[in-house]
């Protein structure tokens, strides 16, 4: 039976759709403002945007590798959803940030300050682009391990069970990353507030659940024109990345380049290797015929980011318009090729 909320939208007629789609943004945003609180409470900079933040903004994939897995929806389509939303985050989305804002993980020499507070926040600076440098270098791992395993024309259960596990072994290491922080702040992160924090996230993760559910349900119904079934992937990894864009507008202009950056590719870990190995462990998933092209374009721009945060400290706006060029090469080989 359907939610009462549900079947008021529905009742919408042709703005339904759109209901949906707004309600899966409000959901978002909603997510969005507890993690604010949730980084007063020392859940800060880089580990917010690798830990706590993909579970907000990379819900939508992992809902719909459920769903599929629990219909038997193709698992192509999955594959897909996270090659445009990884893809997407680490071309499109950075490279507009680059261009238009400026992505800054270390600040300019000399703009660095020497009295004490300035040599604090510049190490701080330095500790923050070293913990980018190791979530790139897992994104680098993860995506070797899903060519590697997808190489063969099929991912099935083992190879989901590898997918999770490797996931849940570096969230681990970031659980203990923010227990190391409390411990050298002298503070507890997890305060009275962080409850209701978590209830928020709930509601807000609720209405993800139920916006995605209505929304793949409708494109599949469909089998004409490019909001159809055939498109399913790519509509649904294009939706998934609104609250990445937000994030990246909201962080950018709050003046925080290196919580934009991990939120970018902490999201990442979400999609490859957590919904493959989600939608792995219900039945195998075949690879689509652009797999190939995606993951090299996804490696080749994980290892560009490296090189430049290693050895610029930001992204400079021509990488971003080198980046933006590289997202219509996949758009070109993706739908047109």
């Amino acid at each position: 039976m359907a939610h009462p909320f549900v079947q008021w939208i529905e009742t919408q007629g042709v703005w339904a759709p759109w209901l949906f789609v707004g309600l899966f943004v409000a959901a978002s945003f909603l997510m969005i403002w507890r993690l604010e609180a949730m980084e007063a409470q020392g859940f800060e900079g880089t580990v917010l945007g690798t830990l706590v933040m993909p579970y907000c903004s990379g819900l939508g994939n992992l809902i719909f590798a459920f769903l599929l897995g629990r219909s038997g929806g193709s698992g192509a389509d999955v594959m897909i959803n996270s090659l445009v939303n990884n893809v997407t985050n680490m071309t499109l989305v950075l490279g507009l940030a680059a261009i238009f804002r400026g992505v800054k993980v270390l600040p300019s020499r000399s703009r660095k300050s020497t009295d004490k507070q300035g040599r604090g926040a510049a190490k701080t600076r330095e500790l923050n682009r070293l913990s980018l440098l190791l979530t790139l270098t897992a994104v680098l791992f993860f995506t070797g391990v899903v060519w590697a395993l997808g190489r063969n024309g099929r991912i099935g259960f083992n190879e989901g069970l590898v997918l999770i596990g490797l996931f849940l072994f570096w969230q681990c290491i970031h659980v203990f990353e923010v227990l190391k922080s409390s411990v050298r702040q002298g503070r507890s992160p997890f305060g009275w507030m962080l409850p209701l924090d978590l209830a928020l996230l709930a509601v807000g993760a609720y209405g993800i659940y139920l916006s995605t559910d209505w929304l793949v349900h409708w494109v599949q119904a469909r089998h004409a024109g490019f909001i159809s079934a055939r498109y399913l992937g790519w509509l649904s990894g294009w939706l998934m990345v609104l609250p990445n864009a937000l994030l990246a507008l909201y962080y950018g202009w709050r003046g925080q380049p290196d919580t934009v950056y991990a939120s970018q590719v902490g999201d990442c870990h979400v999609s490859i290797p957590l919904c493959l190995g989600i939608y792995a462990l219900y039945q195998a998933m075949p690879m689509p015929a652009f797999f190939q092209t995606g993951m090299l374009l996804l490696l080749g721009a994980t290892l560009a980011h490296f090189f430049f945060v290693a050895v610029f400290g930001q992204l400079p706006r021509v990488a971003g318009w080198l980046l933006v060029a590289a997202y219509g090469v996949f758009l070109w080989r993706g739908l047109l090729g």
